[in-house]
């Protein structure tokens, strides 16, 4: 079975479809990507191609400097992607998750040019590949894929409540509490359809739109008449609250894993192994990281604790210094190596470090500071699982203060030990392959 996927280029996604494709390259079958060749050498370790080119050539590599331009232009890159999201108040304390919502439906000129473009380009990738199936994560509809005649899969790879909206749920991106005021949930949702209607209309006037069905209220891109998947632990998912639609189905996470594990695990730094005191992982992602002065604010009140942290900095990691006294950190640190060793995370919320920090059974701090990251954060608050912070606002008091309940709580540490173990046991991603098996001898 030859497979392509059409991810959206943010490392969350692509780590998302890195964790699917794993699970079907070791069943015998193709694994195609579409995506910018930026992403090549992420790829090529895992055994899958990339469209144009055989990402499992080996290469030999000596000259450095390429490697070392490309950290810099990612590097800058960053650091204008982050400017530009604390410009609009994306990124920062000012705004509120609904005003942050509707700042990245602002640009939705910028994102339907994108869409087009893009959607060109996937009409010829699926003439000139041919593939069985089409596994496709994007925040908008392709028609080129729906139109293909070829079965197609959607993919969710943020909270479910971004992809699967039910009057018993919240709306998306809002972080408001399941059992909250049901006016609150209503005044997002008219606000977000206010928000959106620029974007859905310049999507029903496209011409290669046409005898499509019109997008839904509150959403940019159809469900799949042939299967709909997400990954979201069963202990935090909506089940409570709705039922699993029709045509959709659920893992436990899309996880990937190292293709070729490591005969060596990650170490403990020397400068924390033998000091006294738990172990913490502390990681807000590439858009957190990339807020230093907060990094800072927040590095300054755990060097007032007395556990040990393993911080991962974010690329501009290198423009500020750790304590020595009670952490360790880098620009990237291999965090599923890390999270078996660590006895709490503090983690900005995004779907794959939730989903992997359930797997290996520890609580968190979740500190979200936009879009999808408020759901998961008041998810794991709710369902009793770690603590919701304010990143930007969140006293020494609090913070501290939450690290101590989390790390003495004895009952809940055995309780994430069981999911774990049966999130462990049970595989569900493993699931996949037979799944798109079925669907293309059904069609």
């Amino acid at each position: 079975m030859r497979v392509l996927f059409v991810p959206i280029a943010g490392t969350g996604h692509v780590n998302a479809a890195i964790g699917m494709a794993q699970v079907l390259l070791s069943s015998g079958h193709e694994c195609w990507f579409d995506i910018g060749a930026d992403w090549r050498d992420k790829l090529r370790p895992y055994g899958i191609r990339m469209v144009g080119s055989d990402t499992t050539e080996t290469e030999d590599r000596d000259d450095k400097t390429d490697d070392k331009d490309k950290q810099n232009t990612e590097k800058q890159y960053l650091k204008s992607h982050a400017l530009s999201m604390k410009e609009k108040g994306i990124l920062g304390s000012e705004s509120t998750p609904l005003e942050k919502a509707l700042l990245q439906l602002e640009d939705c000129d910028k994102m339907f040019a994108f869409q087009q473009q893009q959607d060109l380009h996937v009409n010829q990738v699926i003439r000139d590949l041919r593939p069985d199936v089409i596994v496709c994560d994007q925040f908008l509809s392709l028609p080129s894929v729906t139109k293909s005649g070829i079965p197609w899969v959607l993919v969710c790879s943020a909270n479910p409540l971004t992809s699967i909206h039910h009057e018993c749920t919240p709306p998306w991106f809002s972080g408001l509490p399941t059992n909250g005021p049901k006016e609150d949930w209503q005044s997002y949702r008219k606000a977000l359809m206010t928000g959106s209607r620029k974007l859905k209309k310049l999507f029903d006037d496209n011409e290669l739109a046409n005898g499509l069905p019109p997008l839904p209220e509150m959403a940019f891109i159809n469900d799949s008449k042939y299967l709909n998947i997400y990954g979201y632990p069963l202990e935090l998912d909506y089940l409570d609250l709705r039922p699993l639609p029709d045509n959709w189905y659920r893992f436990d996470n899309l996880m990937r894993y190292d293709s070729k594990p490591s005969t060596k695990l990650f170490e403990i730094p020397d400068q924390l192994r033998d000091k006294p005191g738990k172990l913490i992982y502390f990681s807000l992602g590439s858009m957190g990281g990339a807020d230093v002065d907060n990094m800072k604010r927040l590095i300054a009140i755990l060097a007032k604790s007395g556990h040990r942290f393993i911080v991962s900095k974010g690329l501009l990691g290198d423009d500020y210094d750790l304590p020595v006294d009670n952490m360790w950190g880098q620009p990237s640190v291999p965090q599923l190596e890390i999270l078996p060793l660590v006895d709490l995370v503090i983690t900005h919320g995004g779907n794959n470090t939730i989903s992997e920090t359930i797997y290996f059974g520890k609580p968190m701090i979740v500190m979200p500071l936009f879009a999808d990251q408020y759901d998961n954060a008041q998810r794991v608050h709710e369902k009793g699982f770690g603590i919701r912070l304010d990143a930007y606002k969140c006293s020494e008091e609090e913070l501290l203060s939450s690290i101590e309940c989390l790390l003495n709580n004895n009952l809940l540490t055995e309780k994430l030990s069981k999911i774990s173990q049966r999130i462990q046991s049970e595989k569900s991603i493993e699931k996949l392959p037979q799944l798109l098996l079925e669907l293309v001898h059904k069609c």
